[in-house]
């Protein structure tokens, strides 16, 4: 084939492969709707509401095993994993410090996973370096805005050190997923931290709880696992250029 036919070539095995990846995630997106159909703000902590709403965690978990295979396990598997069981643990409030640490796991599983040779090295620009200066810097100071809320919840003496390390750990996912330059995955990581800030804002009463402030939490975060899930596939895709595909 010459250049014309095999670019053409390429673009239909990736229109392919994408449409394979949207109807692999349509279970997904099915039971993100049914969590939202289902939640009322006095909705009572139960076994079902955490099956709910971890559900399409665990689906998406199922969906980069099935295209990554078994090396995803340490990595962007294993932090839906732990996403899933923080998703259950803060369904009952006097779990909280339990749900925050499986998620600071899941940033930590995510911030190697970005550092992986699957995905593309590049070296820093000077506006990087500024924009991983900026993150860093908001982290800080939203830490320290939020001290005085934290000092006012039970445990503080646990929650104040404890919300600091998480802090730090989800701007550092988040840093590393803008390094990596892949579209999903910095737009996940980012997502992820602006739903994490909704409910520390609410959750600590910072301010007033808001009509519809778990939506924004919830949407927010499960567009947040979709897109680093979505990125990591496609980082593998890239890496591989369409050899799962043609091995199928």
């Amino acid at each position: 084939m010459d250049i014309l036919e095999t670019d053409a070539y390429d673009k239909r095995q990736r229109r392919n492969l994408s449409c394979a990846l949207f109807l692999s995630l349509l279970p997904f997106f099915l039971s993100a709707a049914l969590y939202f159909y289902l939640w009322t703000p006095d909705s009572p902590a139960s076994i079902m509401s955490a099956v709910v709403k971890s559900a399409p965690i665990l689906l998406l978990a199922a969906v980069v095993l099935s295209w990554n295979g078994g090396q995803s396990v340490l990595g962007v598997v294993g932090g839906l994993l732990f996403s899933a069981v923080g998703d259950c643990c803060l369904i009952w409030p006097e779990h909280f410090l339990h749900g925050m640490g499986a998620f600071a796991v899941a940033h930590v599983l995510y911030t190697f996973t970005f550092l992986s040779s699957r995905y593309a090295t590049f070296s820093s620009s000077s506006w990087l370096r500024l924009l991983y200066l900026i993150l860093f810097l908001c982290g800080g100071g939203f830490y320290i805005y939020l001290y005085p809320f934290l000092q006012k919840a039970p445990d503080s003496d646990v929650i104040i050190p404890a919300v600091g390390v998480y802090v730090f750990l989800i701007i550092l996912m988040g840093i590393l997923a803008v390094r990596t330059r892949n579209t999903a995955t910095v737009l996940g990581g980012l997502s992820f931290i602006v739903s994490d800030i909704s409910l520390s804002l609410q959750l600590f009463k910072v301010i007033a709880p808001m009509k519809h402030g778990n939506a924004l939490v919830m949407v927010t975060y499960y567009l947040a696992q979709l897109l680093i899930a979505v990125g990591d596939v496609k980082a593998v895709e890239n890496k591989d250029g369409f050899s799962k595909w043609k091995r199928s």
